[in-house]
């Protein structure tokens, strides 16, 4: 367990990656994936090829995805394609990670920012966040997209700090990815890494890269 006051002092905001780790949606994109390759005959494991796009952006997966396969669409089209397989799954079925929900609460009261800093794309933000009411509590969306580089560069995460208002090194950041974590702290920020099922490959990796670890937000007490 990790006590709330000790991981929130000298924290004036937190800022959440989004897929893995503020909310439980990473089995939707190992469907999307199985089902994409297989519909255009690609021959690939589709772990291998999660840990091959680790971290990217959107449409750096769509970049390198299409460079790949050597895929005769263009990036926006394939870009369309996942947003429309995954758009039903983040609006009607993805839920929080366990104990999220009370944990944004408990930043709510304390007067603590909160912003998302992810590599997904803005569509699907934009579909999960009325029924989660991402809106209550978060005040700035970041996606990978919208800044230079994405992770493991820090970009997304100053950007972030930036719009809120905020110094990177009063920011708290979540991520269940080593290149998140890395974005973080080169952005000078402290990190807690988030386990997911889907991850569990690297959890040794995120265990001794972050300054704190938790198996889920009950573990913040």
């Amino acid at each position: 367990m990790i006590d709330v006051n000790e991981l929130l002092r000298d924290v004036d905001a937190v800022l959440f990656d989004m897929d893995g780790t503020l909310i439980d949606s990473l089995w939707v994109w190992g469907e999307v994936d199985a089902e994409y390759l297989e519909r255009y005959q690609i021959v690939e494991d589709p772990e291998v090829y999660q840990k091959a796009i680790s971290g990217m952006s959107f449409k750096q997966v769509a970049e390198l995805t299409k460079e790949r396969y050597d895929l005769p669409l263009s990036v926006p089209e394939i870009m369309e394609e996942w947003n429309a397989m995954a758009e039903q799954k983040y609006r009607d079925e993805v839920p929080f990670k366990p104990g999220a929900d009370a944990f944004l609460r408990e930043l709510k009261r304390r007067g603590i920012r909160m912003g998302i800093g992810t590599s997904n794309s803005r569509h699907l933000v934009e579909q999960i966040s009325p029924r989660l009411e991402l809106d209550r509590y978060v005040d700035v969306v970041i996606t990978g997209d919208e800044v230079h580089n994405g992770k493991p560069e820090p970009d997304v995460y100053l950007r972030g700090a930036e719009e809120l208002g905020v110094l990177p090194a009063r920011c708290l950041v979540f991520e269940d990815v080593p290149h998140g974590i890395t974005a973080a702290h080169r952005a000078g920020m402290k990190a807690c890494a988030v386990y997911d099922d889907n991850t569990a490959y690297c959890d040794d990796e995120k265990r001794k890269m972050a300054d704190y670890y938790i198996r889920d937000y009950e573990d913040i007490s």
